[in-house]
């Protein structure tokens, strides 16, 4: 059988199938539907240093072949992140990555600094790509110098995994990609929701309060895997593609166009169990190929 272990910068992965940041909640909520321990790791939602709200509701609205969400990362802060939902953690046999994200510069380097001690994480995600807020982790991601000293910051901070997380809406992914390299990133994970917005034309309103909000889903599946084939060929650290992911089938089309790990996110509201059984299909699949392992998988495009 097919070993489908991967090595995500240092993040030892049971499968190479993990769930999405802002899809997954923190565990508990998929705990009685979900064996937690299969996954391949947990990325929770994102976290700043402060307890944050979110925008105002209507926060989600479906879209053809997708969904749009501007839900502006309500979340309780570090210290009630760490107080509540750690210890449940800490249970499971499954890497925890703490999506994080800040206002500012020094908000970014701060919540990695704190998140250094804590207890059964096992590496940061950094978003510095929602398209759903106005500062910080809103414009980061498509300002490269901008880019450039918040990965930079928290490097000099940490000393667990960091993986950015790129936006899509750049005009050259290879260039960020880059410079997290450069920046000591032991990964990078593309791509964020793409920005878009949906309008009822009944109201002739937005159906989000927000206006705007990130595109997520299947309609943005085509668009991922170009930008994951662009990134992947650009630096030697792991890639971890997302976007759009129904079934194994996408997975493996990911793992083709370069990527070591992939992440299930807007699937999870449909189906819960799509993590496992895009693993499953992957192992499958190997076995089929005659491949031992994802690595002999991954960034195997012909053109």
């Amino acid at each position: 059988m097919s070993d489908v272990s991967v090595n995500i910068g240092g993040i030892r992965m049971k499968t190479p199938v993990m769930v999405a940041s802002g899809t997954f909640g923190y565990g508990p909520e998929y705990a009685d539907l979900v064996d937690l321990s299969g996954l391949g790791a947990i990325v929770v939602k994102g976290i700043c240093v402060e307890p944050t709200l979110g925008n105002m509701t209507p926060r989600t609205a479906e879209t053809r072949s997708g969904m749009l969400n501007a839900i502006g990362l309500p979340n309780p802060g570090f210290e009630g992140f760490v107080e509540k939902h750690m210890p449940f953690l800490r249970q499971y046999d499954v890497p925890v990555i703490v999506n994080v994200w800040g206002r500012t510069l020094e908000e970014y380097a701060d919540i990695a600094e704190k998140f250094d001690s804590v207890d059964g994480v096992a590496g940061l995600e950094v978003n510095v790509s929602c398209p759903n807020i106005k500062e910080g982790s809103g414009l980061f991601g498509t300002d490269l110098n901008m880019f450039r000293q918040a990965i930079a910051g928290m490097r000099e901070r940490t000393r667990l995994p960091l993986i950015p997380k790129l936006a899509p809406n750049v005009s050259d992914i290879k260039s960020f990609a880059r410079t997290a390299e450069d920046c000591g990133a032991d990964a990078i994970s593309l791509i964020n929701s793409y920005p878009a917005m949906a309008i009822d034309i009944n109201t002739r309103r937005p159906k989000l309060a927000n206006v705007t909000g990130g595109l997520s889903g299947p309609a943005i599946h085509p668009i991922a895997v170009k930008l994951v084939w662009e990134a992947s060929s650009a630096v030697n650290i792991p890639v971890i593609g997302m976007g759009g992911i129904m079934t194994w089938e996408d997975a493996v089309e990911f793992i083709i166009a370069g990527a070591t790990a992939v992440a299930v996110g807007t699937a999870n509201f449909v189906n819960p169990l799509t993590a496992i059984e895009v693993a499953g299909g992957i192992r499958e699949f190997l076995d089929r190929n005659g491949m031992a392992s994802v690595s002999e998988l991954t960034g195997t495009l012909e053109t």
